[in-house]
């Protein structure tokens, strides 16, 4: 009878997490749509700075065409986020403040364990420098990732995901 009360109660509490994630109170610099099934306003999964944070952070050091030298990112996963909001598709169309857009196979996130910086040398990403948010993989980790094609995929100034 306990096992019962505790599957229940598992799978009552993994229930209402799903679909339905908390707001935040913080200045929005992140909107995912589309193709996802956690939601936090209008069908959207929304995160300022605080629950981008509270996903885990990771740090690499890499060399980029953009920066003298090896660099220090830190960031989310891509994969966890993707995770988090329930992401399902392939593609995932990033769109940038000045409305760059690059499309990223959703596959890439985990192949290449790919990050969402916020920090580059221990200092939040300012938006003159690239900022808040950059797709950036760890370039120096595996030869191919040294091509135009993936520098074309390391958006910077990210503000919107639309997963397809």
């Amino acid at each position: 009878m306990r096992l019962i009360v505790m599957l229940l109660s598992f799978a009552l509490s993994t229930q209402v997490w799903a679909g339905e994630l908390s707001r935040p109170a913080g200045k929005i610099l992140l909107t995912l749509s589309g193709n996802i099934e956690n939601t936090n306003e209008g069908g959207n999964a929304v995160f300022d700075l605080t629950s981008l944070e509270k996903l885990g952070m990771v740090s690499f050091q890499t060399t980029s065409p953009w920066y003298d030298g090896r660099t220090t990112f830190a960031g989310i996963p891509l994969q966890k986020l993707m995770d988090y909001v329930g992401a399902k598709g392939s593609v995932v169309k990033v769109t940038a403040l000045n409305d760059y857009t690059t499309e990223i196979p959703l596959s890439d996130f985990k192949k290449y364990n790919v990050i969402l910086a916020l920090k580059i040398n221990g200092e939040y990403m300012r938006i003159r420098d690239k900022g808040p948010l950059f797709v950036v993989y760890p370039y120096d980790s595996i030869p191919e990732l040294n091509n135009q094609i993936y520098y074309s995929r390391s958006a910077w100034q990210v503000s919107r995901m639309n997963i397809e």
